[in-house]
């Protein structure tokens, strides 16, 4: 073919069916050749080990503190169970969305692409019935993700300030502000933090942030592990009406794939992303890993007992209470020394 192609001189002298044969034949070799990941150019682009971080901030939250309660829901053996299908459908969702980001990628000629942009262009780019919704698809998408971003982050600011109220409230001062005035206090910082655009400028902050939950399932497991109760406070297996409430709770836990384009577009080595072993496949396993450890001797601890929040359920002692209670508490041993000395 490519022999007569050249002797005729160019593609255009040729007949139609045939110069539409050899363009095909030259586009599927095009696509066969690029490579979205060899195209990529990042600014700022963030270390495998930052991506893990990243994604594993993502995923891993204060969520890991209502699991005990929603193993109360279904009890023991589901709950065990139903942690390893809800970790791996949220790992399987995040391994549909980046192949079909890439392939889509592969087929359009461009390096990357964000959540909302890859919707579009799978609606646009598939069948003919469907690409009249492509706009439609990717401002749903884009609302769609504003909500669970927003009602999400208000979860979390709502936390914080609920927390930073119990510290202020016992340790600090007679006066006593609302969650709200706590909320207003957390703007400034928040929006600091907002401006940092690049991820890899943020690694930092995720790696402080898991930091802090280690120690923090540290602690816990300290006190979950030791002295368990007898057995009979649990149940092996609830009832089916209540196991709604579980995969409720766990899949809000686990749920983090509004970061995972961001993350996986830039990355330095996004081939890193996915495959076995992967950034996506450590991370998952050893969230799932953690939720379903603090959900089983949580539960196994408290029994039907166990609060929505598993640190209300912890011991009120020097270890159980967080660093800046303390350092709280020795302000105000030393300044009753000072005026008695």
């Amino acid at each position: 073919m490519e022999k007569n192609v050249s002797e005729m001189g160019s593609v255009d002298c040729l007949p139609s069916q045939t110069r539409s044969t050899i363009t095909l034949d030259v586009d599927s070799k095009k696509d066969e050749e690029y490579n979205p990941l060899e195209h990529r150019q990042v600014e700022h682009p963030t270390s495998t080990l930052g991506s893990f971080f990243h994604l594993l901030k993502s995923s891993l939250g204060s969520g890991i503190l209502s699991m005990p309660a929603a193993f109360k829901h279904t009890g023991i053996i589901p709950g065990c169970i139903g942690t390893v299908i809800v970790g791996f459908i949220a790992t399987h969702c995040v391994h549909i969305l980046v192949t079909t980001s890439r392939d889509i990628c592969k087929e359009c000629h461009v390096a990357s692409l964000s959540y909302t942009t890859t919707c579009e262009r799978v609606f646009k780019n598939g069948p003919k019935r469907t690409r009249p919704y492509s706009t439609f698809v990717r401002h749903f998408v884009d609302y769609a993700m504003a909500g669970v971003c927003l009602g999400g982050t208000s979860v979390y600011v709502i936390f914080i300030a609920s927390s930073l109220k119990s510290i202020f409230d016992n340790y600090a001062s007679d006066t006593k502000y609302p969650v709200e005035a706590y909320c207003g206090f957390l703007l400034l910082p928040l929006i600091l933090i907002t401006q940092l655009r690049h991820l890899k400028f943020l690694v930092p902050f995720s790696l402080l942030a898991n930091l802090s939950l280690v120690v923090t399932f540290g602690i816990t497991c300290f006190y979950t592990f030791s002295g368990l109760p007898d057995l009979s406070k649990v149940k092996l297996v609830n009832s089916v009406a209540q196991w709604p409430l579980f995969l409720s709770t766990a899949i809000f836990a686990m749920e983090g794939i509004n970061v995972v384009m961001p993350i996986e577009n830039e990355m330095a080595n996004p081939e890193d992303f996915l495959g076995c072993p992967g950034v996506l496949n450590i991370t998952m396993t050893l969230v799932a890993a953690l939720y379903g450890v603090v959900g089983l001797f949580g539960y196994l601890k408290y029994g039907e007992g166990v609060d929505a929040n598993l640190i209300v359920s912890l011991p009120k002692d020097d270890l159980s209470t967080p660093a800046v209670y303390s350092l709280l508490q020795k302000k105000e041993r030393l300044t009753y020394i000072m005026k008695h000395k």
